[in-house]
């Protein structure tokens, strides 16, 4: 998508404000905001900020950094009130002199991909997220409670954890996510959405995507959701299954001469 067809659809969505995002050497997600009276200018000269504030990405005299917009990651994040509705677009970093910060997550994983480009290869990969979704009155507690009581592909119509997955994949499948499958999982209140595969950079993003996406609509619910691997002492943990293809460029399997 080129910065003109990008702002036909911001107009056409609605769109009032941009959250340019990234991620820090951790995985969390970051945000600098704007009106979108300031895209143009933004796909144009990029946005400026301190990196030297951002978990491991500079000192305080190396602080200045630019954010450079990639059209391609724009959806609308659908939990937003109409009246301020509100889209997200990923970014990569760039220093003061224009070169890609080698300390940005998104820019790394790009440089590999180059790599794997140069020998003609394509990686895809495919995630299996698992999280757990607390009672919202207990989410901040020491001994998180479980919202539910069920356990692996449990179903029940009018069950809160169907709804509530209902609920997330509708708004996955709004921002861009080919979801394929969603269940309980072994330990109570325990979940898993799974997305289509893809190249690893969409994967990645697709991830982070997920990851902020169940957590604003479990709030909405008024749960808490949790990605830790272990939040509750003798439950199933939570992890993420990554299934790795690498094909070529007429697509033969790679792994298959190994």
């Amino acid at each position: 998508m080129n910065a003109k067809d990008l702002i036909a659809r911001v107009k056409e969505d609605n769109v009032k404000f941009i959250s340019l995002q990234f991620s820090d050497v951790t995985g969390a997600v970051k945000s600098v905001d704007m009106p979108v009276s300031r895209l143009s200018d933004a796909l144009t000269d990029g946005v400026w900020f301190d990196g030297s504030s951002v978990e491991g990405f500079a000192r305080i005299q190396e602080s200045d950094m630019r954010l450079i917009l990639d059209p391609d990651t724009y959806a609308v994040l659908p939990w937003t009130p109409a009246d301020s509705r509100r889209a997200r677009i990923f970014c990569d970093i760039f220093t003061p002199k224009g070169d890609p910060f080698e300390g940005d997550p998104r820019g790394t994983l790009k440089r590999m991909l180059a790599k794997l480009d140069e020998r003609g290869w394509v990686f895809n990969v495919g995630p299996e997220p698992e999280f757990f979704l607390f009672k919202g009155t207990n989410g901040h507690g020491v001994h998180p409670v479980p919202h539910d009581t069920g356990s692996y592909f449990d179903f029940s119509a009018d069950d809160e954890a169907v709804i509530v997955r209902t609920a997330l994949m509708e708004a996955l499948d709004a921002m861009g996510l080919e979801v394929e499958v969603g269940h309980h999982e072994v330990a109570l209140g325990q979940h898993e959405i799974d997305f289509r595969f893809a190249d690893a950079l969409k994967t990645a993003d697709n991830v982070l995507t997920l990851k902020y996406t169940v957590k604003a609509i479990a709030a909405q619910h008024g749960l808490t959701a949790s990605f830790m691997p272990k939040p509750v002492f003798g439950f199933n943990g939570s992890g993420m299954h990554c299934h790795q293809s690498l094909f070529d460029k007429k697509g033969g399997n790679v792994f298959l001469d190994a």
